[in-house]
């Protein structure tokens, strides 16, 4: 197929291109890197023993702190929470650089000065103000909070004091810097272990952590401030770090730009399977395909509703079958690379048979809704024809309640379950919802930040499915293909909201408002 991406951005490799050789695309990609607390330490670790001092990088960290809170608040009375470790040395060095600069602040101390070790004992010494003890925080007399008690490491629930300062701050309704993460907060999972209070704003170091985009941790961290503390790029960390946060830098290079003298079968076939009774979700599922720049669609429609497709999608052909013997015969045409399936298919033993049909005769797949959950009860089918479907790859598109029933037992974060399923399944998992995740095979994986909330609607699935075919048509890598339909979605339902104001008149968003803002 003839296909060109655009000249200023092939030239750059990216960790989602499965030719390119992945050690040195993720480091051209590091900004988009999510490292776990491991990790994180890792880099810190490396840093320290190529020559740079920890109470060098416990300065650069403080400081930036106070930074992003002078930037944030006006001069006002700040309260500066600091746990027993490096957390709170930060805290120390913030609470430092904002007295020097006028602003009245209080260092309230979880622990016993003395006991404090290494670089946090050293920012201690350079506080020249009083140190209180923690117990003696009164929220009523501050205006502010620095939360630097606890970091992304801690592995453990709050318990005592901690616990009880936490509850404090969050009942307050005080605006709060956390540093790193808000203390409780896990900043693998993004789950809390315990009580969090909640940030306004969370100063975080290097790269962001997968806690500060997954939910419920993206709310509770508020704004996310990412600070340059001077740990290199390419800074040793071991195995490789395989999660990003998905963004067009990792996978525009690798979107196909129509040739000048092409034609449409080099745009790419989809086929898109059509149910008897929810027309729609495979109508929706069609359109957006043809939006996202697929050559030619066509719906597969059951013999007594094929009109219905034909009057509604005058850009698609539709083809009507009466059985699964015609079905197969129309899976048979080689022009079409791509098979969307589910979407309105309707859980039945004809959505299964088009699913496995179309695996053997080596069609890609994007498998939704009912093509997923037909396979609930005995889901190592499904896994079994997908992995004798060599000469192609598949996208699994579930929600959580799909995913579920489909990969039921796997335990850990996000994106660590579905990685873990694509590995099971061998295809490509975008487990959606609010922090939608993608995941390969392999254990790359994304964590989606761009989707507003009104984009959980019925039909929104659907639109996501026809995208994802439509870019895999076209010759995207299956994961890239997956990751650019799900910011693009995302971005088209902003699109559709700004144009419309909907979030200004209480309106909400429909999936055809998505499909026209593509």
């Amino acid at each position: 197929m003839s296909r060109t991406p655009p000249r200023s951005l092939a030239a750059q490799p990216s960790p989602l291109d499965d030719a390119a050789p992945q050690p040195n695309t993720r480091q051209r990609h590091h900004r988009q890197l999510l490292l776990t607390p491991a990790q994180m330490g890792q880099a810190d670790a490396a840093t320290i023993a190529s020559g740079v001092p920890g109470i060098e990088l416990m300065r650069r960290a403080g400081q930036a702190v106070a930074l992003a809170v002078a930037r944030r608040w006006q001069p006002c009375r700040v309260a500066v929470l600091c746990g027993p470790g490096n957390n709170g040395g930060d805290g120390f060095v913030a609470a430092q650089w904002l007295r020097a600069r006028g602003w009245p602040v209080r260092v309230f101390l979880l622990g016993q000065l003395e006991r404090l070790r290494g670089d946090a004992a050293w920012a201690a010494s350079q506080w020249q103000g009083a140190t209180e003890d923690a117990a003696a925080f009164d929220p009523a007399q501050c205006d502010i909070a620095i939360d630097a008690l606890f970091g992304a490491g801690l592995c453990r629930p709050l318990d005592g004091l901690a616990a009880d300062l936490v509850q404090q701050l969050a009942a307050s309704g005080l605006p709060v810097c956390a540093v790193d993460v808000p203390s409780g907060l896990d900043g693998a999972s993004g789950q809390p272990q315990g009580p969090v209070a909640a940030a306004a704003l969370t100063v975080s170091f290097f790269r962001a952590k997968p806690g500060h985009w997954l939910y419920p941790g993206r709310a509770l961290c508020g704004e996310l401030a990412l600070a340059d503390i001077g740990i290199a790029d390419d800074v040793p960390i071991q195995p490789a770090p395989t999660l990003w946060r998905n963004a067009p830098s990792l996978w525009q290079g690798l979107m196909p730009q129509p040739a000048a003298q092409g034609h449409k079968y080099q745009r790419g076939h989809v086929l898109v399977l059509g149910g008897a009774r929810l027309t729609g979700a495979a109508r929706l599922c069609a359109q957006a395909a043809q939006r996202s720049g697929a050559g030619l669609v066509t719906v597969l429609a059951p013999q007594p509703v094929w009109p219905v497709y034909a009057q509604a999608l005058q850009a698609s052909m539709v083809q009507p079958f009466a059985d699964a013997q015609q079905l197969g015969a129309l899976l048979d045409d080689a022009r079409a690379q791509v098979c969307a399936i589910g979407p309105g298919a309707g859980v039945q033993a004809l959505t299964r048979q088009a699913v496995l049909a179309a695996a053997q005769r080596g069609k890609a797949l994007v498998l939704d809704a009912d093509a997923l959950t037909v396979f609930a009860q005995e889901p190592q089918a499904l896994f079994q024809a997908l992995a004798a479907n060599r000469a192609a790859t598949a996208v699994l598109t579930p929600h959580e309640g799909e995913f579920a029933r489909l990969f039921p037992g796997l335990t850990g974060s996000k994106p660590e379950r579905a990685a873990q399923a694509a590995r099971l399944a061998q295809a490509v998992v975008v487990l959606k919802g609010a922090d939608t995740v993608i995941a390969a095979p392999d254990g790359r994986a994304l964590i989606n930040s761009n989707a507003p909330p009104e984009l959980a609607t019925g039909g929104a699935g659907d639109v996501l499915a026809g995208m994802v075919a439509a870019w895999l048509a076209q010759g995207m890598p299956a994961l890239a293909a997956a990751c650019a339909a799900v910011w693009l979605h995302g971005q088209a339902a902003q699109r559709a909201l700004g144009r419309e104001g909907v979030a200004d008149w209480g309106r909400r968003l429909t999936a055809e408002d998505v499909l026209r803002a593509l």
